[in-house]
């Protein structure tokens, strides 16, 4: 008999916390922590490919990171600039659909073109969706998707208000994983985790390999998800409450 495949859980978010504290133990310029975040990311693409996984979405700029200093703010952007260039071919080879979610009226025109660019080229990928949020905040989400929906007249209910949201392209993260030693979702996906499983990992993101995703992914195999149901409700079912098409 076959052994049953493992399960894993088919939209995984991630808050990846903890470049700057990672290169400030080091007595390192934050943004060599930022780089090596990117390294870390790309590791955790390929892993969820191997894993399985049909969904990442990471928080990699919010839009109250605008604060930190200029000097890292810059230094982000010229970060994003050079990913474009280096990873999307990789990315576009091993079947990655890469979207951008996030408010980019702040970034300059030639990182919009960029990122236009890399969604255009990548569009017909079906392997995984990674969702990169940049300049993105959950009260932005909800605000902008109720905008959305007033603009066109249309009345706004839970399911108007879902289909207007930035992620309404994939099923809502079944877990949402923090790094960095941090318990808050810092307002990350605020309208979509709202049945998210959720995992806090000490471990800076720089220092998130793949043993500590399939940590993540062993808790999340332990949980019972209800969704307001009881365990005699949902036992022997598929649980799975999202409609949105993946």
């Amino acid at each position: 008999m076959a052994t049953p495949r493992p399960i894993v859980p088919h939209h995984v978010a991630i808050v990846m916390d903890g470049n700057g504290r990672w290169a400030t133990k080091r007595f390192l310029p934050r943004i060599v922590g930022h780089k090596q975040g990117l390294d870390s990311l790309t590791r955790c693409v390929k892993a969820c490919l191997e894993r399985g996984i049909g969904v990442l979405t990471v928080f990699a700029f919010s839009s109250e990171n605008w604060n930190r200093p200029s000097d890292e703010v810059s230094g982000l952007m010229d970060l994003l600039a050079l990913s474009l260039s280096k990873e999307v071919p990789s990315l576009n080879a091993n079947g990655v659909q890469l979207h951008f979610v996030g408010d980019r009226q702040r970034l300059s025109e030639k990182v919009q073109a960029g990122l236009a660019q890399a969604e255009l080229s990548t569009a017909s990928n079906q392997r995984l969706i990674f969702n990169v949020c940049f300049n993105y905040g959950g009260r932005w989400d909800i605000a902008q998707a109720a905008q959305k929906l007033a603009s066109r007249g249309e009345a706004i209910t839970e399911l108007s208000l879902d289909r207007a949201m930035a992620l309404a392209h994939v099923p809502d993260p079944d877990l949402l994983i923090r790094t960095g030693g941090e318990l808050r979702i810092s307002n990350f996906l605020l309208w979509q985790a709202a049945y998210s499983e959720l995992h806090f990992s000490d471990k800076l993101w720089p220092e998130f390999d793949e043993a500590a995703l399939d940590e993540a992914i062993a808790v999340f195999r332990t949980r019972e998800r209800r969704f307001g149901q009881t365990t005699a409700q949902v036992s022997g079912h598929d649980n799975t409450p999202n409609t949105k098409a993946a």
